[in-house]
């Protein structure tokens, strides 16, 4: 409108988010994910390998019957139908699905969140831990693994001790470590702790380990599960196993219809075909053990054991960044953890990737140390 003055817009703009956004808020770093364009990518812990053609086909036809003007089944019975099939899911026990087992985790800090409350994980581990805490308005105390980034239980049970924490996360296997946290220190932690104990098994596929059978004998234990390293990360699904009165009420935080019709239909549609996809995993796992065997034999970095589908690695001091450039120069991403946390200095995390990537990585990786 004439006559109208917007001079001081910017300023004011600046000014309304320094009064309204929270100051954790504006410290936090939005999660950053690179475009690799043409690099070979093995930064992401993805499944490498695509769906068979003839399988394509199929789900093709299926999407074809599929009524996107109606709204999904809220509760998408068909699919956790097969996810407890799939993944042996307790009868007693409830099921809720995410959009990503990030929303899971979001959900079930919202359940609990209230001023002075606190969620405890070990450290290093999955960054959205730290990070949905504090943008849901929580304190979040983390505690330092050992040197090895084996579970420091005595820590973990003298700071739930003293913290009473309303939550405490463990990812088993652990991100971005690899490793799995002793057994008797996580039930340990199980019985000591006064509120939830979250078991993020995201790389479940990836080791003979789980803490799922153990949901109907701890009151307080839930149990994560992702479909993404499975080879399904473009569906953003996740399931959430644990005691139905906890999960009652972590339901009611869900938005509605959280989970598409067409991922409904294409989750439901992969599991139930999926022989097709079982011989995949079994070779990541293979890949795994002959990736870690190339690394050991190279003596300017250290390799620590892995559970999952990605190997970290330490390199000399100070050489990290200039390794991680190099093999970006030579068409190949990894993942540079160097400077994320004083526990992780000098680290860089490779995904596993089928033989043709792996091989391309360590020539790059030779080229670049």
């Amino acid at each position: 409108m004439a006559g109208t003055s917007h001079g001081n817009d910017m300023t004011s703009s600046k000014d309304r988010i320094y009064q309204l956004v929270r100051p954790e808020i504006r410290a936090l770093q939005a999660y950053h994910v690179p475009d690799p364009g043409k690099l070979v990518k093995l930064d992401a812990m993805e499944n490498p390998y695509t769906w068979p053609e003839w399988l394509r086909d199929a789900w093709l036809d299926e999407l074809r019957t599929v009524s996107l003007n109606r709204y999904p089944d809220p509760q998408a019975t068909l699919l956790k139908q097969q996810l407890r099939m799939h993944m042996g899911v307790p009868d007693s026990a409830g099921l809720i699905l995410g959009n990503g087992s990030d929303e899971l985790i979001q959900m079930i800090i919202q359940a609990v969140a209230a001023p002075g409350r606190i969620i405890m994980a070990p450290e290093p581990t999955f960054v959205m831990y730290r990070q949905i805490a504090t943008v849901s308005g929580l304190e979040f105390t983390g505690v330092p693994l050992c040197d090895d980034f084996a579970l420091h239980a005595e820590e973990m049970l003298a700071a739930i001790d003293a913290q009473q924490p309303a939550v405490v996360f463990l990812a088993y296997p652990n991100n971005p470590t690899g490793n799995l946290f002793d057994r008797d220190a996580v039930e340990a932690i199980i019985a000591k702790a006064p509120g939830l104990v979250v078991v993020d098994e995201a790389y479940a596929p990836f080791t003979d380990h789980s803490f799922l059978p153990a949901v109907p004998k701890a009151a307080n234990l839930l149990v994560l599960r992702t479909l993404s390293k499975m080879g399904f990360a473009g569906l953003r699904l996740g399931l959430l196993a644990g005691p139905g009165e906890w999960l009652a009420e972590i339901e009611k935080t869900r938005l509605p219809y959280n989970i598409s019709t067409l991922n409904q239909v294409t989750g439901t549609f992969a599991l139930r075909n999926y022989e097709g996809f079982a011989g995949q995993i079994d070779n990541l796992r293979q890949e795994r053990g002959e990736l870690f065997a190339s690394l050991e034999e190279m003596p300017e970095i250290t390799v620590y054991p892995s559970e999952a589908n990605f190997i970290l690695f330490r390199s000399l001091p100070g050489r990290a960044d200039a390794i991680f450039a190099g093999l970006k120069s030579r068409g190949v991403l990894i993942k540079n953890l160097n400077g994320s946390s004083p526990a992780l200095a000098d680290c860089l995390r490779v995904t596993v990737g089928q033989p043709a990537e792996n091989a391309a990585f360590l020539a790059a990786l030779k080229d670049s140390l």
